[in-house]
């Protein structure tokens, strides 16, 4: 029996990928979850299991090429009798090779293009002689088949050859990565399709600082793996504000509003492809313990790049802290369709008064960023002095008043 291995559901917003590595051969067995293909997405990488011990068939997709959602990438071939036949012959890649269908390259020296680009190529009547291409192996890609369209249209923007030019020794050009042409995409349209509008206010961190020092020790001790930071403070404080101002935890489709009775908190980390947001689920339901040891753990696969697409799906609102690379002060951008973003700074110690005497506190700025079409002035300003009013008097958070 064929089992047929296709590209899978990649999340929120994202309806492509690129197939990074093949991680089998044709011809071999495959083990019942064991990776067969890694792809990358605007957002992680994702290996794509096998459902099923079986034979490896044909590459029907190239490393380098852009799929969709759905596309056939290979068919495993299942049955006993398969599979020992494929472990005592050993096939060889070679054979393997020979054996199964080749994929479709065009003769000659002529460069290979991707079936985005071939489509909108054989629509607008050009060859592939007429495109440089910028992909991998010099494949054309559909970002090349537009620019050179831009560059037939609007022959003053043309200066020369359609591939990129480098005049000056000293500079170097690098092709832009999915993720970070995804987040230039989705920065913009956050700016071109919200109302988009922040409000400030500072806290006082000194009773969060004195009861983090106060109990750090036996909190780490007591909770293997958790580490008693300044973020779950945050997030209770902000699940406390969100359940008191609901519009911010709302979002807009069509001309509906769509209010959440839970709170998925997404938390910005970054990792070594750019800033990513893996997503706290039911926020409201975590302990302190629960919210440090997730972060970590968040944390640590963002580095190793091991973040699954379920991890960063389903956020309600998000928090990113520019304060721990030294921002004092930024206006944070919405994570769309989100309709608001916590914006957390550095600590700094500034003279403030207090009861008609200047002292030293240990003061952040804090930065909402939100939705006016959703939420107003009012709703904005009141969220984050609601916040302030609990750090600074973290036994709120615990009475729950």
């Amino acid at each position: 029996m064929s089992i047929e291995i296709k590209v899978p559901q990649l999340g929120e917003s994202i309806s492509t990928a690129t197939v990074a590595r093949w991680l089998k051969k044709p011809g071999e067995v495959v083990n019942m979850d064991e990776a067969i293909v890694e792809l990358e997405t605007d957002k992680v990488s994702v290996e794509v299991p096998s459902p099923k011990t079986g034979v490896m068939g044909a590459q029907l997709v190239q490393e380098g090429q852009e799929v969709s959602v759905g596309t056939l990438l290979t068919v495993l071939e299942d049955g006993a009798s398969v599979i020992e036949s494929a472990q005592s012959k050993s096939v060889s890649v070679q054979d393997a090779k020979q054996a199964e269908p080749s994929v479709s390259v065009p003769a000659g020296n002529k460069p290979v293009s991707m079936p985005a680009a071939r489509k909108m190529m054989e629509e607008k009547n050009i060859t592939v002689d007429q495109v440089a291409g910028t992909g991998r192996g010099g494949r054309i890609t559909r970002d090349d088949v537009v620019q050179f369209l831009d560059q037939k249209e609007n022959p003053a923007k043309a200066s020369g050859p359609v591939a990129p030019r480098q005049d000056d020794p000293r500079e170097e050009r690098v092709k832009m990565t999915r993720l970070r042409r995804t987040v230039a995409r989705r920065l913009k349209e956050a700016q071109e399709t919200a109302a988009m509008l922040t409000t400030f206010n500072e806290v006082d961190m000194s009773a969060v600082i004195n009861m983090r020092t106060l109990y750090k020790e036996a909190f780490n001790k007591k909770h293997e793996g958790s580490r008693l930071g300044f973020m779950s403070f945050f997030v209770k404080a902000t699940v406390s504000a969100l359940q008191e101002y609901p519009a911010i935890n709302a979002q807009i489709d069509g001309e509906d509003i769509i209010y959440r009775h839970f709170v998925n908190m997404g938390i910005a980390v970054g990792g070594p492809n750019g800033l990513v947001v893996p997503v706290l689920k039911d926020a409201d339901q975590m302990s302190f313990a629960q919210i440090e040891g997730q972060i970590i753990d968040f944390a640590k696969r963002a580095r190793s790049n091991t973040l699954k697409l379920a991890d960063l799906s389903g956020g309600t609102f998000s928090i990113t802290n520019g304060g721990i690379y030294g921002s004092l002060m930024s206006t944070p951008i919405l994570n769309m369709p989100q309709s608001g973003i916590l914006g957390m700074h550095a600590i700094k110690e500034r003279p403030v008064a207090v009861n008609g005497q200047v002292v030293i506190r240990p003061m952040m700025y804090l930065a909402l960023s939100y939705d006016h079409r959703i939420v107003d002035g009012k709703e904005a300003v009141s969220f984050l002095v609601h916040i302030k009013e609990r750090i600074e008097n973290p036994e709120r958070l615990l009475l729950d008043v």
